[in-house]
């Protein structure tokens, strides 16, 4: 699901990233709702200049949603934490400053849901005009900085830090006033940690000193004094910057209070640049990559014409395309597919682009395919690739087993179901047989009869479709050259008779040593060159498969079982049943019966 999401996800907030991955996760079953987001896609996909506008001006805006509930501090709205910082106001504010030129843009929109996003968009002018008056543009990180609020906003503040940043000219300036008063052009005014803030007047000068100089400190050529002004002022800029920093942070409270009365708006617009960025990002994808718009209904019909797969067609080497496949479903004559053929021919990669375009439509967006119609499903159940649970004590087959059991008893004919070569945990018969009744199950039960794609190695299935109306066959198509095999990964009418198992070891690269091998066991097998426990009498050497040696080695030394056999009516057992007697007679030799 990661790739999938990486090749629709073109959005630009992440509120909109998180909608996206909500509508994969839960796409509808409502017509009315697939058609008005289809309808939104397609106008931004028409309109390239619109489109490209609103990507740029998605991409300025902040996470809405994560942005308020970090603001607001009102205990009863849910999702709210209350650790805003002055950076996460400012992208508030420059976020809002958005709202209006997207307004403008949608107004005319012949979409009702781009109108409707447009209309309830609210530009919530007061709180930006609350952030442009009380915080500075380029805030610190925390509002422990210092230098949060704008100089203006607090006459109390602004005294403060008048304050700190004028003591060196107040004290320059009483300096400067006492000599004129006192007379003393040597008096100065001078600090340190013990005394804080003093006047020093040489003795030649002592008899100048005014009546409300307090004596401090004595020294050789010197005495020391203060003043009341000057303890006076000494007391405000000591306790200036920590009263700064705690009126700073009751302002920005203040300010996150009145902000936070505005909190449903904000996750409303939220909650509509979301749903726009969504459609935005869709329509990009469908033009990046030559999607087509579905027609989406009520009706029982999946047609998928030139379909691909958004993830596979995008990681191909360069160079390499892409080969489409078509596909016709329905509840009526084409309800069960099965798809023969060898392994890296294409089967999987099939079963799995149909489910992704149904879901691609349903939740409004266009599909990779030339031409598409989806019949609303209300479920895609889907059995593919191999999977255990150690740790739960459960094989890879009876985890297989139990999501067939989920699927057999919730589908309905409504849903879409994709099994991917059911029954291969087990042994062969065991599991041609599982698939057989599994496939007849969907077939034959009126409250099931769910459109189905079943990928398969085991041909048998293919019989299935001389016995039931409503199912079809289809194969993985391949071409042989000489020794070679050319996986042409198209699906055709038919099926494979031929896994080709060997050549595609040979592929990936096994020794040859190996694969040569595999073929003398192969021809083996096929001449039945086996004992009945399965033990082989003898090696076949290569010379003797070149002339052909084909003296069967198989025998049977049990009359019972060679008169069982010759007894049984094979005209008129059905493959099920003559596999089960097979599987019978097995069980039979295992045990020592006959």
């Amino acid at each position: 699901m990661g790739r999938f999401f990486s090749v629709i996800d073109k959005t630009q907030t992440p509120m909109g990233a998180r909608l996206l991955k909500k509508w994969v996760l839960r796409p509808l079953r409502k017509l009315e709702p697939i058609q008005k987001r289809l309808e939104a896609v397609k106008e931004l996909y028409e309109n390239q200049e619109l489109r490209k506008e609103l990507y740029k001006i998605l991409g300025e805006i902040g996470d809405l949603e994560r942005l308020i509930s970090r603001i607001a501090i009102r205990a009863h709205l849910p999702g709210t934490t209350g650790r805003a910082n002055p950076r996460d106001m400012i992208n508030l504010k420059e976020s809002l400053k958005k709202i209006p030129k997207i307004k403008s843009l949608l107004a005319n929109s012949k979409s009702d849901t781009l109108q409707k996003i447009s209309k309830f968009l609210n530009p919530l002018t007061d709180v930006i005009s609350l952030i442009e008056l009380a915080i500075v543009d380029d805030p610190p990180a925390t509002v422990a900085d210092g230098g949060v609020i704008k100089d203006g906003y607090n006459a109390e503040l602004d005294e403060l830090r008048y304050i700190t940043k004028s003591s060196k000219e107040f004290i320059a300036n009483l300096q400067q006033k006492e000599r004129e008063r006192t007379g003393i052009p040597s008096l100065k005014i001078d600090y340190n940690s013990v005394f804080g803030y003093y006047i020093e007047v040489t003795k030649t000068h002592l008899d100048k000193v005014p009546p409300d100089y307090i004596r401090k400190q004595t020294l050789v050529n010197a005495e020391r004094f203060i003043t009341p002004e000057l303890k006076e002022y000494e007391e405000k800029i000591f306790t200036a910057e920590e009263k700064i920093s705690a009126l700073e942070a009751e302002l920005f409270n203040q300010v996150r209070e009145k902000i936070s009365e505005h909190t449903e708006a904000i996750q409303k617009n939220a909650q509509l640049i979301a749903m726009l960025d969504c459609f935005v990002s869709l329509a990009e994808v469908a033009v990046e990559n030559n999607y087509t718009c579905p027609i989406v209904d009520d009706g029982d019909v999946i047609e998928i014409k030139d379909g691909r797969h958004p993830v596979v067609e995008k990681i191909l080497p360069p160079g390499e395309k892409f080969v489409p496949n078509s596909v016709y479903l329905d509840n009526s004559e084409n309800q069960i597919l099965i798809i023969t053929g060898p392994n890296m021919s294409g089967k999987s990669v099939f079963l799995r682009q149909v489910g992704l375009i149904v879901l691609l439509a349903q939740i409004g967006s266009f599909v990779p395919a030339s031409y598409a119609r989806v019949g609303i499903v209300d479920r895609i159940f889907t059995r593919v690739g191999a999977s255990d649970n150690i740790a739960g004590g459960e094989s890879t087959f009876l985890v297989e087993m139990h999501e067939m059991a989920n699927i057999l008893n919730n589908a309905t004919p409504k849903s879409l179901i994709l099994l991917d070569e059911v029954g291969r945990g087990t042994s062969t018969f065991d599991g041609i047989s599982i698939a057989w009744a599994i496939t007849e199950y969907i077939h034959e039960n009126p409250k099931l009869r769910a459109k189905t794609i079943f990928a398969t190695h085991y041909h048998e299935l293919n019989e299935l479709a001389e016995l039931y109306p409503r199912i079809k066959n289809f194969k993985a198509d391949v071409r042989e050259v000489g020794d070679k095999v050319i996986f042409l990964h198209k699906i055709v009418p038919g099926y494979a008779d031929h896994s080709y198992g060997i050549e595609v070891a040979k592929m990936a690269g096994l020794p040859k040593e190996v694969t040569e091998r595999a073929k003398e066991i192969l021809a083996n097998l096929e001449q039945k060159e086996l004992t009945p426990q399965g033990k082989v009498k003898k090696k076949i050497s290569k010379e003797a498969l070149m002339q052909k040696f084909q003296i069967s080695l198989f025998e049977l030394n049990d009359d019972r079982l060679r008169q069982e056999i010759l007894n049984l009516d094979i005209d008129n057992m059905t493959p099920l049943q003559a596999l089960l007697k097979l599987q019978e007679l097995r069980g039979r030799i295992k045990n020592g019966e006959i």
